[in-house]
């Protein structure tokens, strides 16, 4: 699956609670044009744990390492 514009979010795979969570990025998502859900691209997928998905932090926009 290719897709042709940037991605409007970041898929994030969440292990854990608290102070002692890690957030690893695992993914991109495209929010459909009419709001209402997302295209979601996975370059792994987790077994365990929650997918957070958000929009890009400004530096990881800019293609800068998070």
């Amino acid at each position: 699956m290719t897709q042709s514009n940037k991605p409007s979010h970041a898929v994030y795979h969440v292990d854990g609670e608290g102070q002692k969570k890690f957030w690893t990025k695992i993914g991109a998502a495209w929010a459909h044009e009419d709001g209402e859900g997302f295209n979601i691209q996975l370059t792994c997928q987790p077994v365990d744990g929650r997918l957070v998905v958000r929009k890009p932090r400004a530096d990881e926009q800019k293609g800068d390492a998070r």
